[in-house]
């Protein structure tokens, strides 16, 4: 139970902290939440919910069927080293460059919010290299071990705490709008943090395992 439960925890963090620098997904369930009203808001987060569900649900897939090859679990270290080294630059710049950038927004009219963010939450490549990083990473702690309570823990984790960042926006944008910006760069600054210090505990992991 306490695997379970500090897979939940890591899991949902990991999603919400991914989730809650503002950028195309989160802007446009504002953007939705103020032309069509809250409800379409949470609908639209529903759908970027339910593909996040799908692509961290293909991560761990990728995970589990490189790792039950003993000798490439040294290999799959590598490349979580990796990304987790890519992602700290790239949310580094991200925070250097959010004060001069302005978030683009998509036009939906034509689609459901469900749809729309569905759709939208499939264009952001990032999502699955992530969680595969992730999953190796949890594995190589020891709390996940690819049982499918592990499965359905983890991926539900990354669903739910993309959703909870959707419905911030979709019900709270206006009352933080004018500090965009600020909060932009700092929060992708404390996910640049973060992947700093998953490389270094996967360094470690890498040079000190027997």
């Amino acid at each position: 139970m306490q695997q379970f439960a500090l897979l939940c925890l890591a899991t949902f963090v990991a999603a919400f902290l991914a989730s809650l620098p503002p950028g195309l997904l989160n802007m446009n369930a504002a953007k939705t939440s103020i032309e069509k009203g809250k409800k379409n808001g949470i609908v639209f987060g529903l759908g970027v919910s339910a593909t996040v569900i799908l692509q961290a649900y293909l991560a761990v897939r990728i995970a589990k069927l490189l790792s039950q090859n003993p000798e490439i679990i040294e290999i799959l270290l590598k490349v979580a080293l990796v990304i987790f080294g890519s992602l700290a630059v790239f949310f580094l710049i991200k925070g250097k460059k959010q004060g001069n950038e302005s978030i683009e927004f998509v036009d939906g009219k034509k689609r459901g919010s469900f749809t729309k963010g569905a759709f939208l939450a499939a264009l952001n490549l990032l999502t699955i290299p992530y969680y595969a990083g992730l999953n190796t990473f949890f594995h190589s702690q020891g709390f996940m071990n690819y049982t499918v309570v592990d499965e359905i823990v983890f991926v539900t984790s990354a669903g739910i705490g993309t959703f909870l960042v959707m419905y911030l926006y979709a019900f709270y944008f206006d009352k933080m709008e004018q500090k965009t910006n600020r909060f932009s760069k700092n929060a992708n600054y404390i996910l640049s943090g973060l992947m700093v210090v998953l490389f270094v505990i996967t360094l470690i992991k890498i040079f000190l395992s027997p």
